[in-house]
């Protein structure tokens, strides 16, 4: 047996766990500290953001990757909105009338806070416009022009007519109107010849008669093409009178809105067009009447809007996007990013099965509000609409923001529709999400890896100083005041750092899941309310940690309870040859602990080597089958080195029925191999975790701190011997930080926890007999360990040989 002066020494309660010291932060409580105002942690990840916002050039949108609870969202967000209070606000954006083609609107870029002013004055002027040019045309100054006009030409005709019929009458003739227009007819006598008159005339005087009526109805065509023609002059005069006569009245209403724009080429454009299409359309200004007309394309006879709200919208102005409130540059986050909430969509009304639209009903998309800014989305959810990605990615690509309905852009559509003109694209876009999409989409998205150059990582740990220490108290402060939380005295703060470090998994970090972090203060602040506490102390920081814990325990209650009454075998105490107890995890997503699993070897004569039951079951994952792979190795490599290995072991998790995936047992496996070829007994009080090489160095694993819990509960559970431990590699020290009731039975000697760095010094823990190690001859010292396997190994080769040879005989 080794002496315990030789043993490696089980780890002192100062090693299972680091304090944090209250005092650093300066205050009693966290209503004294200064509140957050910057992301902590991350200095990377902000690099990385800051240089994706600096840069302008095309493709060098942000992909902010990192795991769930880290804050990135919000982080990313505050981030931004203090760099957004120094930029220039981007302009407002209205959709107008085309006057030329309708169904395709114009925008219209105005600086901020002009869009709104533009469309009041531009309604201001329409409502205005109505009322005057209507009073223009019933002033008496219009009238009488107009009626002049249409005297003087009237009087013109008169003279026509009046010629007309004196020729005809010095010809003998009269000009009768009929329902076929007007005719000559002769007359004698001062009377008009009938038709049986005409025909008893001689044929010389009928053929007289002929040729003068001829000849008056060549004049009275001409005639009449005179009068057409002052018919027309009179309307094209009064039309004349009516523009000049409403143009004055219009360029006085305008002359406000040109000169308030008249730095802005397309406004003076638009009010252009207006203008002139005011002047075409004059009649639906001089009417005062309020009957429903039907809109273009509808069936006749249907009374369906009224004729004022209708007649006029095609002179209203739609703003789209209005920055009038905005200080600096608009920061969008879209969290249901479909196709028309980004960007945007055509309303229509629908009318006795008929659907009608215009410029006026567009509205604008996430896009549209971000645009001059920046616009955060959720990948992950903008991956679920699909024609959300692909249009995303053709507006950055083509510089410009397009609104269209999507059964157009499928064809789907073979009606015209609105076709608004594209918004140029001015949006840095900022994806949030996890590292495994990046990666997904840089390996199968050529377009990604083109339009998203900048990525910035956040991490899920940052280092534990005093300085991210007192930034803690500083979030912890923070929060408490976003959301009225009652404050933590010092104590709860530092309690709430070392969970962060647990949660980190490391006594030299603090974790940055800080929605996770979030949540222990609001429960802990909901403890302390519920007991009327001023503040939150460590014992509520205490139970919101258990309580969230325990509530997600039914799964590990029911394991220990299995253990507890013998159904799942473990054994805690003695000595068994070829048995060891490994840890294992259980992550549920929402918790996740560990659990010990009774690991056996069973050793016979043969040339199989190692099999991995698990394996041959396939219930063994590819790492788990790698790890018992690699303990083939060590046995070459410590074993085999003079003579070849006759034998075969089985591994196997007992009462396992679910999947094992892993390599963290592997050195559990190597020890109850070890014992079975030994034929010395391992103490069942102690556990094993960790991955071993194939040189025997013991490598780190993860959940130490859930393994050893685990353990620990069943050991509780069944009641402690002093002599029960878990032995965990050398590199996991760092990671240790347990429960204060773990290491308050470390203090008290009730348990214990062993680093070992090799196989052998993990052997001689467990068997309390020295490995020994292999002298000048080769050999290993006698009564070791090793010297025992070796010698197994040897006898074993011998036997296998032997019955080799024996068996070769019998066959000859």
């Amino acid at each position: 047996m080794k002496g315990d002066e030789d043993m490696v020494e089980a780890l002192s309660p100062d090693k299972l766990k680091t304090s944090c010291d209250p005092d650093i932060f300066g205050c009693a409580d966290s209503m004294s500290i200064t509140p957050l105002q910057s992301i902590i942690g991350q200095t990377k990840a902000l690099k990385a953001l800051q240089f994706g916002l600096d840069i302008s050039n095309k493709g060098f949108n942000i992909y902010v990757s990192g795991a769930p609870g880290t804050g990135k969202k919000t982080a990313v967000k505050r981030y931004l909105e203090e760099i957004a209070k120094g930029k220039p606000t981007p302009p407002d954006w209205c959709y107008v009338n085309n006057f030329q083609e309708s169904y395709r609107p114009r925008a219209i870029s105005l600086p901020a806070g002009r869009g709104r002013v533009f469309k009041k004055q531009v309604d201001r002027f329409i409502d205005a416009a109505r009322e005057n040019i209507k009073k223009a045309f019933e002033s008496e100054e219009y009238i009488t022009r107009r009626s002049d006009t249409i005297k003087e030409i009237q009087q013109r005709k008169e003279n026509l007519i009046t010629k007309i019929n004196e020729q005809a009458q010095k010809q003998g003739f009269i000009i009768q109107p009929t329902p076929m227009g007007l005719v000559t007819i002769p007359i004698k006598d001062n009377r008009p010849l009938t038709e049986e008159e005409f025909r008893s005339l001689d044929k010389k005087e009928q053929n007289s008669i002929r040729r003068k009526q001829k000849t008056i109805n060549e004049k009275m065509k001409e005639t009449g093409r005179q009068m057409i023609a002052m018919e027309r002059q009179t309307q094209d005069m009064v039309e004349a009178l009516d523009r000049e006569i409403a143009s004055y009245t219009l360029d006085n209403l305008l002359e406000d809105l040109r000169r308030d724009f008249s730095d802005m080429p397309e406004v003076m454009r638009y009010l252009d067009d207006m203008r002139t299409d005011i002047l075409d359309n004059l009649s639906l200004f001089r009417s005062d009447e309020e009957k429903q007309i039907v809109p273009p394309g509808m069936p006749s006879g249907l009374p369906l809007l009224p004729r004022d709200d209708f007649r006029f919208r095609k002179y209203r102005v739609n703003v789209v996007v209005d920055n009038t409130d905005l200080k600096g540059v608009p920061i969008i986050m879209e969290l249901n990013p479909s196709y028309y909430n980004l960007f945007g969509r055509i309303e229509k009304e629908a009318m006795l099965g008929a659907l009608f639209t215009d410029f006026t009903m567009i509205r604008a998309g996430s896009i549209h509000r971000a645009n001059g800014g920046y616009l955060i989305l959720p990948i992950e959810d903008v991956l679920r609409n699909y024609f959300s990605w692909e249009s995303l990615k053709r507006s950055i690509r083509n510089r410009e923001i397009t609104i269209e309905e999507l059964a157009e852009r499928l064809g789907y559509m073979t009606t015209r529709w609105l076709m608004p003109e594209p918004i140029p694209w001015r949006v840095k876009v900022v994806l949030i999400g996890e590292p495994w999409l990046y990666y997904r989409l840089f390996e199968l998205d050529p377009d990604f890896r083109d339009l998203f150059k900048v990525k910035a990582d956040f991490d899920t740990v940052m280092e534990r100083s005093e300085e991210n220490m007192r930034h803690y108290g500083s979030f912890i402060c923070s929060i408490c005041n976003e959301e009225q939380l009652k404050h933590l005295d010092k104590y709860a703060i530092a309690k709430v750092v070392e969970h962060s470090s647990r949660l980190a998994s490391d006594q030299h970090k603090l974790s940055t899941r800080f929605g996770d972090i979030s949540d222990i203060v609001r429960e802990a602040s909901f403890y302390a309310a519920s007991e009327g506490a001023p503040l939150v102390g460590v014992a509520h920081v205490k139970e919101a940690i258990e309580q969230r814990f325990t509530r997600s325990s039914l799964l590990l209650e029911k394991l220990r309870e299995m253990i507890s009454l013998g159904t799942i075998k473990i054994d805690i105490e003695g000595e068994k040859t070829g048995q060891v107890n490994g840890l294992s995890i259980i992550d549920l997503g929402d918790i996740m602990f560990g659990r010990p699993n009774k690991i056996t070897a069973s050793i016979g004569l043969g040339r199989e080597g190692l099999i991995d039951i698990e394996r041959e079951a396939k219930l063994g994952g590819p790492i788990h089958t790698k790890g018992v792979l690699i303990l083939s190795g060590y046995l070459a490599h410590r074993y085999a080195q003079d003579k070849p290995l006759s034998l075969s072991a089985r591994l196997v998790f007992e009462q396992s029925y679910s999947g094992i995936e892993g390599d963290s047992a592997s050195c559990a496996e190597l020890y109850a191999l070890l014992s079975g070829l030994s034929g010395v007994p391992i103490k069942q009080g102690i556990a094993v975790t960790g991955s071993v090489n194939q040189k025997g160095e013991v490598q780190a694993i993860g959940g130490v701190n859930e393994k050893i819990e685990g353990f620990f509960g069943v050991c509780k559970e069944k009641g402690f011997t002093g002599e029960q431990g878990v032995v965990i590699p050398a590199n996991n020290v760092r990671n240790l930080v347990l429960k204060d009731e773990v290491v308050d039975a470390v203090k008290r000697g009730d348990f214990k926890i062993w680093s070992i760095n090799t196989i052998d010094e993990g052997i001689e823990i467990l068997t309390g007999m020295k490995a020994g190690v292999r002298q000048a001859d080769g050999t290993f010292e006698k009564g070791t360990i090793n010297q025992l396997v070796d010698a197994q190994l040897k006898a074993l080769t011998e036997k296998w040989m032997n019955f080799a040879n024996g068996s070769s005989k019998k066959e000859q």
